[in-house]
C-alpha cells in the first residue's frame, strides 16, 4: 500500500488531534460497586445468604491469562430446589461480568468449570439463583503474579 504526502499529513493531524482530546488507551476498571450492583440487579434486592454455592477457584494464580475456576451447587435439582442461574463475577476486571451458566431439572448437577482472565489481584464472586427465588453467594480473593512474584 502506498501512502502519498497527503494522507500521511492527514493521518498525523488526526492522530495529535486523538492525543490532544485527551483519549486514554487503558481501560477503565470495575469496581467492587458494580460488582455488588450486578449481583443486587441478579438477586432481585434481596441480600445472597451463604451456603449451598461452593465457588473453587486457586488462592493463587500465576498466570491471570487462564485462572481455573469452578462452581457447585447442593442441589437435589427437582421440584423447587433447581438451580436456575449462576453468574460469576471478577471486581477488578474492566467488566466485572465473567460467565452465566443455565441450569435446568434436565442438566441433572449444578456444577460448572470455566477457565478465565484477570486483569490483577481481586475477587471472584459466584451468585447462585434458585427456583424459589433464594439467591447464595461464594466469594474468593484470587492473587494474581507476574513471573511467579507476588502481586
Amino acid at each position: 500500500m502506498n501512502i502519498n504526502r497527503r494522507q500521511a499529513l492527514g493521518l498525523s493531524a488526526g492522530a495529535v488531534a486523538f492525543a490532544a482530546t485527551g483519549f486514554s488507551a487503558l481501560p477503565a476498571l470495575a469496581s467492587a460497586e458494580d460488582a455488588d450492583k450486578r449481583i443486587a440487579d441478579f438477586a432481585g434486592g434481596k441480600t445472597p445468604e451463604t451456603g449451598k454455592l461452593t465457588l473453587t477457584a486457586p488462592e493463587i494464580a500465576e498466570n491471570g491469562n487462564t485462572v481455573p475456576i469452578s462452581v457447585t451447587v447442593d442441589s437435589a435439582m427437582e421440584g423447587d430446589d433447581v438451580v436456575e442461574e449462576v453468574m460469576i463475577l471478577a471486581d477488578g476486571n474492566p467488566n466485572p461480568d465473567v460467565a452465566t451458566f443455565h441450569f435446568s431439572e434436565a442438566s441433572g448437577a449444578a456444577a460448572a468449570t470455566t477457565r478465565m482472565r484477570l486483569a490483577k489481584t481481586q475477587n471472584v464472586i459466584a451468585v447462585a439463583r434458585m427456583k424459589d427465588g433464594t439467591t447464595y453467594v461464594d466469594k474468593k480473593e484470587v492473587k494474581v503474579t507476574i513471573g511467579g512474584c507476588g502481586g
